[in-house]
């Protein structure tokens, strides 16, 4: 089972950050606000689609192109919404616009984002709570009572 909506799993993340020892005010912060930036999953599910879809084309591609294609679909990727499809809606500018892709490459990245997106969902949260517990490894209350 899963889900292709990083806001509807938002209590589940809550809950289980919580379980893992994070402080539930950081926690409260942390796991909304990530639930909003998709950089992990869906910057990876997009990245291998293209460069597949790329090569299979035989569309000419090179190191600097993607390099350029990865750091704008990070920045894209924090403004794209927390519902199921909003990173590849948000992300076809750039595919259109830095990797030259038609209307018809653009309809396949769809359907294979859509396809797979549950999977970039799982990795999403999963680096959301990561960052909690991280986080919270900073900046969460530290135990003052003496060792004993």
């Amino acid at each position: 089972m899963g889900t292709q909506s990083s806001a509807a799993t938002i209590p589940v993340t809550l809950r289980q950050s919580i379980k893992n020892g994070v402080t539930e005010d950081i926690a409260g912060f942390v796991i909304p606000l990530c639930a909003t930036i998709h950089l992990s999953g869906s910057t990876l599910k997009i990245v291998a689609c293209a460069l597949a879809l790329m090569i299979m084309q035989g569309m000419p591609f090179d190191f600097p192109m993607f390099a350029g294609f990865i750091f704008m679909l990070g920045i894209t990727m924090v403004a794209a919404p927390g519902v199921p499809g909003g990173a590849i809606m948000a992300a076809l500018g750039i595919l259109s616009s830095m990797l030259g892709f038609g209307e018809s490459e653009q309809a396949l990245m769809i359907a294979l984002y859509i396809a797979m997106d549950s999977f970039g969902t799982a990795c999403n949260v999963t680096g959301d709570g990561a960052i909690a517990l991280i986080i919270d490894k900073f900046f969460g209350k530290k135990d003052l009572r003496p060792i004993q």
